[in-house]
């Protein structure tokens, strides 16, 4: 492409042979000429215009990009990064007028309105999204057109938004999407972070943490207010009715706006970042105390500096509680500052406001709402709590014991002592209300005869002598009802730490919450009878499930225009976008010849766009002929990266026995893993080696050739996913049965027409119930058995020869490392050394019979293209438009308020 002139009054080019600053090459693969590519990016759409015709509208686009690029940007010479800068801010305008015009319409109805607090939010690139949810992604086209330089790829030059890491951060983002479009009013909460949580990098097959300078060249998509600040307390003492803080910092606000799809409603998202109540001690400094000079700024910069920072030493356990609160007690009060500039009476509260948790990193919120009705505003404690546990909801996300998180009472003590007595006075009253009925349960179990054991009475005997014939004293009899009521207390004992005492915050959430609620209909069952089962005996109807959704602009339209284009033909109209019902349409077209090679040739498309991508990133050269199968996610023994690792290992040894003709008839693939294992978890770090180990080994094996490749992506993020979910054609979604919520990129990888292999977990089994059971590739133990096999996992010796042989190799040192691969290996194989907590023996022979499935049915290119279809026309109700409708109608309680001038046309 040629390269582009610096002159900025007048747009030309410049020959090849110059340098472009600071670009990044396209990672699109161009689109073959026999495919009639129009996407839904590019079809006529209404924009806002205020009253002006489109070509007036493109001269004021064009006008303000030059100015931006000018003024603002400055560059000495132009390129594609200096463009998507002045791109950039020319839609940051745009957004701007449209969020103030939005919350100005929000206070002037007094509409309720929803807070959604999340320690994440994954929002990865915004120009692309932003420009086409406004409708203005032809009118920029044409623009950075006279420039020579194209929207897709001048959009590439934005770094990701590090705000989140895994399906916890990209739900919230794709329910703020939805919220906007289906005019919603309300605002996401969060912390921004200036280091994410860290960016990967491989070196020698070993993962490496190193800080994402993501805010180094600025962010065109927030808005700082600096007009917007708070005080958060830590520390310090509490008499009992009030609090004196210890240590304090600033929050100060940022909004990053967020437009909806064919609407004028702008939301937001505001992000905190801490800065301490003095930058500099100057006396300190004067004093030669230069460490103490700066020691407040370092604190406040520790708290906004990274996302989930390491908890392995108490510090950093101490940090994750400060960040907690911090983005919590920042976004309560600026709520109710928003609600009393309209509003006398803090009463009417849960009339105007709904606050969601999203998962417990927020549940803090209980605490702190009640704390500020009470000791800063000045209601009474009952009237208070009242109002608290109308406002407060409550989504589980995780049934994994580490996720649920539990603050021993001696760091909340510390760090805030007023809101560990506001939480021992609510788990007071909370069990002091429910006495009577644990007391008739008790009552109700005790009056069941208890089961006769042959042998007990002479046991009974023998226990009552001690070696020496003297009895010993009995115990004080326990109190069923208190040790019943324990069940229940938010307030507990460690299991593992006799005499310390944690506050359990998921049962914080549950008692202080209007509203509980699951990710997957599977999930929201094992929270009822497993993890809440005494909460729902007293309060069954506050527990609901609310199925994920992934939004279709970003995760189908946006990220795979081919296949939008070829849908948006198919049906007539890119009303799909929103209405995402409309995709069953697609379902005729299945059992269309023609309309399956075209199918074809977009997903063909795809995966040459994500071979260059594998090849710049890693060296190593993949094959479109081959199936690309793919595992992408955070890297967790739950998730099971393991299991699939394995299994390439063995088809790695079974292509090496082969004869050349046997050869033939394997069915070539490319597997390829993306995530991040967290900083502490050692064993996540060993599986990230291993399949790197693996690759190492198949990858230049000239034995094997393009049979088999496996491919390691570092780095895996939002970017990276819109280039690999479009190309894949078998996703592994295998975690043990009982483990995933619900996953969400199940579902994006579903839309896109890609077949899953995977266990009857998390949304799998909606998938499965929309897609049909028959065509998913369904292996595994059922959740219900699972812990009976865990139990019996130490006494399991049936272990298929194939995982023995492959596991023998890495513990040979046949991929490299042999000490460093010994105790993962141990850990699934050796029961007096590991548990094999997550079943990785007991799956694989079913695994493998999937896989094998896998295999002949890739031989049968029209019967694969053929499910590809239905897994699309068949999975429109995993639409994060219809999980924030139910979300709104269920729990919320908050109606659609679009900003009523200048409504676009349906």
């Amino acid at each position: 492409m040629p390269v582009l002139a610096t002159h900025l009054g007048a747009p030309r080019l410049l020959p090849d042979s110059c340098s472009r600053l600071g670009s990044r090459k396209s990672i699109r693969a161009p689109a073959r000429s026999g495919l009639r590519i129009r996407a839904v990016l590019d079809l006529p759409k209404p924009t806002i215009t205020n009253g002006t015709s489109p070509d007036k509208e493109v001269e004021a686009l064009r006008a303000d990009v030059l100015h931006e690029l000018r003024y603002r940007v400055a560059p000495q010479s132009i390129n594609e990064a200096k463009l998507y800068e002045s791109v950039a801010w020319s839609v940051h305008n745009r957004l701007v007028e449209g969020l103030d015009a939005t919350n100005d319409h929000w206070r002037e109805q007094d509409v309720k309105q929803v807070y959604y607090l999340s320690a994440e939010f994954l929002m990865g690139r915004t120009l692309t999204s932003a420009v086409h949810n406004l409708g203005l992604g032809g009118a920029y086209g044409a623009i950075l057109k006279d420039y020579g330089a194209a929207l897709e790829t001048v959009a590439s030059e934005e770094r990701d938004a590090a705000l989140g890491n895994g399906g916890l951060g990209r739900l919230a983002a794709c329910f703020l999407d939805s919220m906007a479009t289906l005019d919603l009013p309300g605002w996401g909460y969060g912390i921004r972070y200036r280091y994410g949580m860290f960016k990967q990098v491989i070196r020698e097959g070993y993962q490496i943490e190193v800080p994402d300078y993501w805010l180094d060249e600025g962010n065109p998509w927030e808005v700082r207010r600096p007009d917007t600040t708070y005080r958060v307390g830590f520390a310090g003492t509490s008499d009992g009715a009030s609090w004196t803080p210890g240590d304090e910092v600033i929050a100060e606000a940022y909004d990053v706006p967020i437009p909806g799809y064919k609407t004028t409603t702008v939301g937001s998202l505001r992000l905190w970042n801490a800065k301490p109540v003095a930058e500099f001690d100057l006396d300190a400094f004067n004093v030669g105390d230069y460490d103490g000079a700066t020691g407040a700024k370092r604190r406040a910069d520790d708290i906004t500096a990274v996302l989930y920072p390491n908890d392995a030493t108490e510090y950093g356990k101490e940090l994750r509680l400060r960040q907690q609160f911090f983005f919590v007690s920042a976004s309560l009060q600026d709520t109710l500052a928003r609600y009393l500039a309209t509003h006398s009476d803090l009463a009417g509260l849960p009339d105007k406001a709904v606050f969601q948790m999203n998962d417990t990193h927020p549940t803090i919120a209980v605490a702190e709402l009640q704390r500020l009705l009470t000791d800063v505003h000045g209601l009474a404690w009952d009237e208070a709590w009242a109002i608290t546990t109308k406002s407060l909801a409550y989504t589980n996300h995780t049934v994994m014991p580490e996720a649920l998180e539990k603050w021993p009472v001696a760091v909340l003590q510390k760090l805030l002592p007023r809101h560990m007595e506001i939480i021992q006075r609510i788990n007071d009253e909370w069990l002091a209300s429910i006495r009577e009925h644990v007391e008739a349960k008790v009552a109700k179990a005790l009056a069941r005869p208890a089961p006769a054991e042959e042998g007990a009475d002479e046991a009974d005997d023998e226990s009552d002598t001690t070696a020496s014939g003297k009895k010993p004293a009995k115990k004080a009899p326990l109190d069923p009802v208190e040790e019943a009521l324990k069940e229940y207390s938010i307030v507990q004992e460690n299991p593992w730490k006799a005499g310390e005492m944690l506050v359990n915050m998921a049962y914080l959430a549950v008692v202080g919450s209007k509203a509980v609620n699951g990710v997957a209909a599977i999930h929201s069952e094992i929270i009822k009878t497993d993890l809440f089962p005494q909460f729902v005996e007293v309060f069954p109807s506050k527990f609901q499930n609310k199925t994920n959704g992934v939004t279709l602009r970003r995760w189908l339209a946006y990220c795979n225009p081919a296949l939008s284009a070829l849908i948006t033909e198919a049906l007539g109209s890119d009303a799909w976008v929103k209405d995402a019902g409309q995709l069953a349409g697609l379902e005729p077209r299945a059992e269309d010849p023609a309309f399956r090679a075209r199918w074809r040739e977009v997903k063909t498309t795809a995966k040459a766009a994500l071979a260059a991508r594998i090849a710049e990133t890693t060296g190593y050269e993949v094959t479109t002929d081959a199936m690309f199968d793919i595992q992408v996610k955070r890297i967790h023994e739950y998730k099971r990266q393991l299991l699939n690792a394995i299994s390439l290992i063995v088809r790695y040894q079974e292509i090496k026995a082969m004869s050349p003709e046997e050869r033939k008839k394997v069915v070539p693939r490319v597997s390829v893993f993306g995530g991040k294992a967290a900083s502490a978890y050692y064993m996540a770090k060993k599986i990230v080696k291993l399949v790197g180990a693996i690759g190492a080994k198949v990858n230049t094996d000239p034995e094997i050739g393009d049979l088999l490749k496996v491919i390691f992506l570092p780095n895996y993020n939002v970017s990276e996913a819109e280039v690999i979910i479009p190309a894949a054609e078998l996703s592994q979604h295998i975690s043990t049965g009982g483990t995933e919520a619900s996953g969400t990129s199940n579902m994006k990888f579903a839309l896109n027409g890609c077949l899953i292999i995977g266990t009857m977990d998390g949304a799998n089994i909606e998938i499965g119930e929309n897609t049909g059971l028959e065509n998913l590739f369904i292996f595994g133990e059922a959740a219900e058995d699972v812990p009976r096999l865990r139990a019996e996992r130490k006494d399991f010796t049936d272990y298929d020869p194939r995982y023995t042989k492959a596991l023998k190799a890495v513990k040979d040192g046949e991929f490299g490392d042999a000490d460093y691969f010994e105790d993962l290996v141990d850990s699934i194989t050796d029961m007096t050394k590991g548990n094999d907590w997550f079943l990785v023996a007991n799956d694989f022979a079913t695994y493998m019979d999937a896989q094998r499935r896998v295999d002949e049915l890739y031989g049968d290119q029209e019967e694969w293209t053929r499910r590809s279809i239905l897994y699309t026309a068949r999975n429109g109700f995993f639409s994060s438009d219809r999980t924030i409708n139910e979300y709104a109608k269920d729990i919320w309680g908050v109606t659609p308020a679009p900003p009523p001038a200048l409504t676009p046309t349906a």
